[in-house]
């Protein structure tokens, strides 16, 4: 009974560590400063290993057919009510959202650039060379697989200090600017877009749910995890 006891509280201590995290955490291969076209070779390497695990688990979601993040969910939705192509209101999307690094303090770097190429290619991969299960049950643990590999590639990639996705950017602004938990902080913004995406007439899954409310809280996880093991 005690050990169950020990077990339950322990479980309980972690969970509120990561869920709890406010900072992106440093560790000895990341980057000084976040402008740096110039990283040592370790930081470069833990940058793009966070980015591949970042897109497999986007092409993972894709490929579980749960349904789309929350952010394709809205590109969908403004496809419905403007005359633009889906494609179109992505990169459309992702300029503002870049837009709005400026008033939050936020800089590009190496792994701005790096998060369009390698998770471009890492959902191509995934496309071609995953299929789909066949049943429900199975897709269902894909879409969860899926959230919790995009949280701790995006962990990763974050600690490497050299820039951030725009997602991840505005997710990292927002957070230094009202000092809330990460966690908090990226649920928030998901729920955020999903809900007007759904509004507008995008299609939402239980894929895109898993995504909105889990995706906080596993990048959180993967910042601790990666705080714990190289610190």
């Amino acid at each position: 009974m005690i050990t169950l006891i020990d077990f339950s509280y322990n479980r309980s201590s972690l969970l509120k560590m990561f869920l709890k995290i406010k900072k992106i955490p440093k560790v000895y291969w990341s980057s000084e400063k976040t402008y740096n076209f110039k990283p040592r070779f370790s930081t470069l390497f833990f940058c793009c290993f966070g980015l591949m695990l970042f897109g497999l688990g986007e092409g993972l979601l894709i490929v579980s057919f749960t349904g789309a993040s929350p952010w394709s969910v809205l590109a969908q939705g403004i496809s419905l009510n403007v005359n633009l192509s889906i494609g179109m209101i992505t990169f459309l999307i992702s300029i503002s959202v870049l837009i709005l690094w400026i008033p939050l303090g936020q800089k590009p770097g190496m792994a701005t650039i790096l998060n369009a190429l390698i998770i471009a290619l890492m959902i191509d991969l995934c496309i071609k060379f995953v299929s789909t299960p066949s049943s429900y049950y199975n897709q269902l643990i894909l879409a969860i697989v899926s959230v919790v590999t995009v949280g701790i590639g995006g962990g990763i990639y974050l600690v490497s200090n050299l820039g951030a996705g725009p997602r991840d950017g505005l997710m990292v602004g927002l957070q230094e600017k009202t000092n809330l938990p990460i966690a908090l902080v990226r649920a928030t913004l998901e729920i955020s877009v999903v809900s007007v995406g759904w509004y507008l007439g995008g299609t939402v899954g239980i894929g895109t749910l898993l995504f909105a409310f889990g995706i906080g809280p596993c990048v959180a996880l993967g910042l601790y995890l990666v705080n714990k093991i190289f610190n």
